[in-house]
């Protein structure tokens, strides 16, 4: 299975999204500060998450969710969860 997952920044505010094949220990190297991407946004918090068979279509997922149309979709279907955490792009 492959993973794409968003976390929340509570320092910052802003989401970051990502790929993995291992969701739990992806998710602890984030918390504990050995993902570069991440490391000075401590404290996260896994807000969303998907699976899927196949690396590709993870991968595609992924970069549509990054994108324009992607993330403003994401703040749709996840509004309450951001409002509720105060994030500043709605």
């Amino acid at each position: 299975m492959f993973y794409v997952y968003i976390l929340f920044s509570k320092k910052d505010s802003e989401l970051y999204t990502g790929i993995t094949d291992n969701l739990k220990n992806r998710i602890e190297r984030h918390q504990r500060g050995l993902v570069k991407a991440t490391r000075y946004r401590l404290p996260l918090k896994l807000i969303y998450y998907e699976s899927y068979l196949e690396k590709p279509d993870a991968k595609r997922r992924e970069k549509y969710l990054k994108g324009g149309k992607g993330r403003g979709e994401l703040k749709i279907q996840l509004h309450n969860c951001l409002e509720k955490m105060d994030y500043k792009h709605l």
